[in-house]
Order: C-alpha cells, then sequence, then structure tokens
C-alpha cells in the first residue's frame, strides 16, 4: 500500500505543478496577448474544462479497464500537452494545451485515487485520501515557483521537462501492480446522482473548485496591477499552499474519527468569513493575508468531501473509478466555470462582487449541510451489477 500511495502521491503532484504554474505567468501573457480579466479566466479555465470533458468517459475507462491503464494514458497526453504549452506562441494555442492537459489530468487523477482507495482499508480512506490531496497541494506549491522559472529561463525548457517527468510516472505505474477492473455500465451515473450522499458529496467538491478558481484569477492579477513580480506572486501562493499541504493529511485523519460533515461544516464557516474579507480587502498585504487563509478554508473541502464519496460509491456498490469520474466532473465544472465567471464579474463591478457572491453561496451551503446532515446519512441503493 505505501508504494502504490507514493505513486498516487507523485501522479497528482506532477498535476497540479501543471495547473498552478501559469500563476505567476498569467500578468506576463495577459499584457503578452491583450487578455481582459474575463479572458485571461478562460485561459485559467481551460485546464479544468479538459478535466470536466473527459471526466465522465475517464472514469468508465479506469473502471473497464483498469485505474492503471487510465493513469498511463492520462499521463502520455499530459507529457504532450505540456511541450505543446511550452511552444504555443498565441493565446488560442495556450488555451487548447491546457485543454488537453486537463483531459490528460482527468485520466490520471480518476484512475490514480480509484487505485488507492481500492488499496486502502474504509477506516483509512480519509487518511490516505488527504494525504494524495497533501502531495497534490504540494505540487499547487511548486506551481507557482515552476512558473516563475519558467519566465526566467522560458517555458519551453521548463515544461518539456515536465513532459519528462511525466513518462518517468509511466515507467513507475508500469512497474508497480495493478488492481482488478470493476467494468460497470454508464447508466450506472444516472443512479449515483439520484442519491442524496453523492451530489452532496458532488457539490462540497464543485464549490472550493469554484472558490479557488475565482482566487487563481484575481488575486494574481490585483497583485500585478500592484507592482508585484512573478516571483513575489508565486512567494504569496508559495506560503498559502505550504499550510495547505499540512493540514490536508490532518483534515483527513479527522474525518476518519469524527465523521465527514463536521469539518465540512467548518471548511463552509470559513469560507463566509475568508470571501467577505476578500469582498472588503483593499491593500496587497491584506490581500495575501487573506490568501493564506483560503489554504485552511478553501482546502478543508476535499479530503472530506472526497472521503464522503468513495463511502457512498462503496455503500451503493457503485465503481470507484465512476465515483472518481464524477469527482473530475465536479472539480472540472466548477474550476471552469469559477475563473471566467469571477473575472467577467470583476470586470463589471470589481473584484468585491464575485466576492460577495461567493460568500453568500457559502453560508446557504452551511445551512443545507447543518439541515441535510441525516439526509446525507441514508442508506443507499445499490447498483445492479453490469451484465
Amino acid at each position: 500500500m505505501r508504494r502504490l500511495l507514493l505513486l498516487v502521491c507523485a501522479i497528482v503532484l506532477a498535476d497540479t505543478v501543471l495547473y498552478s504554474a501559469l500563476a505567476p505567468l498569467l500578468p506576463h501573457y495577459a499584457d503578452e496577448f491583450g487578455l481582459s480579466k474575463g479572458e485571461a479566466g478562460l485561459l485559467v479555465g481551460a485546464y479544468a474544462a479538459g478535466a470536466l470533458l473527459a471526466a465522465l468517459p475517464g472514469g468508465l475507462a479506469a473502471a473497464r479497464f483498469g485505474p492503471r491503464r487510465a493513469v498511463i494514458g492520462g499521463l502520455v497526453l499530459m507529457a504532450v500537452a505540456s511541450v505543446a504549452f511550452g511552444f504555443a506562441d498565441s493565446a488560442p494555442a495556450l488555451g487548447l494545451a491546457r485543454l488537453a492537459q486537463g483531459v490528460g489530468s482527468a485520466l490520471s487523477w480518476t484512475g490514480g485515487l480509484a487505485w488507492l482507495v481500492a488499496g486502502t482499508p474504509r477506516a483509512r480512506r480519509g487518511e490516505m485520501i488527504g494525504t494524495a490531496m497533501g502531495a497534490a497541494i504540494f505540487g499547487a506549491l511548486l506551481g507557482p515557483a515552476v512558473g516563475a522559472v519558467a519566465e526566467a529561463l522560458g517555458s519551453r525548457v521548463v515544461f518539456s521537462a515536465i513532459a519528462g517527468i511525466s513518462l518517468l510516472l509511466v515507467g513507475w505505474a508500469l512497474r508497480t501492480q495493478a488492481v482488478a477492473a470493476d467494468p460497470q455500465p454508464a447508466r450506472a451515473y444516472l443512479r449515483a446522482v439520484r442519491e442524496p450522499v453523492i451530489l452532496g458529496a458532488l457539490w462540497l467538491i464543485v464549490l472550493p473548485a469554484v472558490l479557488f478558481g475565482v482566487i487563481s484569477v484575481l488575486v494574481p492579477l490585483e497583485l500585478g496591477d500592484a507592482g508585484w513580480s512573478a516571483a513575489a506572486i508565486a512567494a504569496a501562493f508559495i506560503g498559502s499552499a505550504a499550510i495547505e499541504m499540512v493540514v490536508a493529511p490532518l483534515l483527513g485523519r479527522f474525518s476518519d474519527r469524527r465523521g465527514r460533515l463536521l469539518p465540512l461544516r467548518i471548511a463552509l464557516a470559513g469560507g463566509v468569513a475568508v470571501t467577505t474579507g476578500l469582498a472588503f480587502a483593499g491593500r496587497p498585504a491584506v490581500v495575501v493575508v487573506l490568501l493564506v487563509a483560503t489554504a485552511v478554508t478553501f482546502g478543508a473541502f476535499w479530503a472530506p468531501a472526497m472521503a464522503l464519496l468513495a463511502d457512498g460509491a462503496e455503500r451503493m456498490g457503485l465503481a470507484q473509478g465512476l465515483a472518481f469520474g464524477l469527482l473530475n466532473a465536479s472539480w472540472g465544472a466548477g474550476n471552469s466555470v469559477g475563473p471566467p465567471l469571477g473575472g467577467a464579474l470583476a470586470d463589471l463591478g470589481g473584484d468585491a462582487l464575485p466576492y460577495a457572491l461567493l460568500a453568500l453561496v457559502c453560508a446557504v451551503t452551511l445551512l443545507a449541510v447543518s439541515r441535510g446532515r441525516r439526509l446525507l446519512g441514508t442508506p443507499l441503493a445499490r447498483v445492479p451489477e453490469s451484465s
């Protein structure tokens, strides 16, 4: 189990390095290609859009062909797309490369997490998922630093090196013991989304994806307008991710012991506070402090929500590959909508408008989770086995 955990941690780390490397590069691309905040949001959101497009097919592939094959396919595609991103010379080319990276991400995340859950006892599921998320967050920590290096040395060299790392991970996956495939029909998705536990878990994945998506656009652009360099912006995101990396495994273990909903209610309350603060923040120093706070509040959703989804899938007999396909679809939906929507709303009414709306959404969700905790714990109907 330890070898598998290390492999999955390396896979999600590489993925989030790619995703978050854009943050310090975004002001440069916005200036070079004359992008508005809304257009910059589309570039940021292209990665998540690719993950959204491939999420459900990726889940079916992981269930039918096995998680290891899904992981290998995703890593190969990420390698090719990374080279394309490094050599892109226009905004549409950058966007298409980011889209392809997201497709590869959907396959590698779905396969990797399904592989991990299949080899983990339920009593330690939150801890293992939290550890994997800690590695993913470490990738988010390294990503801005990689972006700053790409700003200094050139995108071609840096993103080609990332492609090489992805291919090394392919070799590691080939030498790791596979788990059995669990093929199920596509209609299993329809049965799954009728269950309150599954729907609740998916929304609790969508919401932080939207929150982080908006932050990834508005904060770098605000700091860039204030005269911050790519390196300084990277440092702010690195500090935030470092805290989230430490907190994620602890929250996963806490959810194993105290249940999935308590840490989620705490995260929602924190989300209300932080987004309200960002709506009124007027100085870069205050924005950076609140950016660090998002690491604890927004990051606290991931491990318990993902463990809640895995628990629900197990109880209804849904293949974990399909469950994590739904997870990727939820994350992709939130993170593909969040950046362009946040940027467009900021263009219309200033940064305070999207932050205030997010605070309201967090508050309504907190109320719904508090009132619906019994519903989220109801028994689930099993999905019939495929013929």
